[in-house]
């Protein structure tokens, strides 16, 4: 069957991609969704907030996207990535660097603003303190550290093959500029807006982006 891995976001857990998830499982898709380590004081997989980042979020995406390819019931020819917010960016960043394995990736407003905000934080590493309570979450020095100097979009620009993103034009968090941006960068992608759509889907909202997501999975599965 054609599989789908939902990447939560910052201070978030699998449980926010239960709807989605529900909705593709009845169109016959294996979804597998997940926390990552340390990836909110509340989640499953072990690791403290203090010790994540969004690089050690990829090697944990790709440890599960080693495991599914290793489902005997899961089509590794259709394995597509799905991440809210960060893990839409965390998603983006791996899609990249397997672009061969990933046949395509839908993005719910992703957090391509990362970088930045880690830039206007902080202009040095030396700068950086051990601790640092970012948005609604106490995080490490490791946190920031790979991200000053670091330019995301010219990471995820390396996925050749189609990306759909989805992003309301009401959210606070990550203004729909960020995913106008990754529009033009991509070498093809499509960009959905949710009129009124804030950070996270609800109702109505939710109903949309599911029936463009599987508009896009069932258009790109071989």
């Amino acid at each position: 069957m054609p599989a789908v891995i939902f990447s939560h976001g910052f201070g978030g857990n699998h449980s926010v991609g239960t709807q989605y998830a529900e909705a593709l499982a009845e169109q016959g898709y294996v979804v597998y969704c997940f926390d990552f380590c340390g990836g909110s004081s509340g989640c499953r997989s072990d690791g403290s907030t203090l010790e994540m980042s969004v690089f050690t979020e990829q090697a944990d995406l790709e440890a599960v996207i080693a495991m599914m390819q290793g489902l005997e019931y899961v089509d590794s020819e259709n394995l597509f990535l799905m991440g809210t917010s960060q893990g839409g960016a965390v998603s983006a960043i791996t899609g990249a660097a397997h672009k061969e394995e990933i046949r395509g990736m839908v993005l719910l407003y992703p957090a391509f603003l990362l970088a930045e905000r880690a830039n206007e934080l902080f202009q040095s590493v030396e700068e950086i303190p051990d601790t640092y309570f970012f948005l609604w979450m106490e995080v490490g020095r490791v946190y920031f550290e790979p991200l000053i100097g670091y330019d995301i979009y010219e990471e995820i620009a390396a996925y050749d093959r189609d990306v759909l993103m989805i992003h309301g034009d009401a959210d606070s968090i990550v203004p729909l500029t960020y995913s106008e941006r990754a529009l033009e960068v991509y070498p093809s992608s499509e960009l959905k807006v949710i009129s009124g759509g804030g950070h996270g889907f609800y109702g109505e909202d939710a109903r949309q982006a599911i029936e463009y997501m599987l508009e896009y999975l069932e258009a790109h599965r071989v």
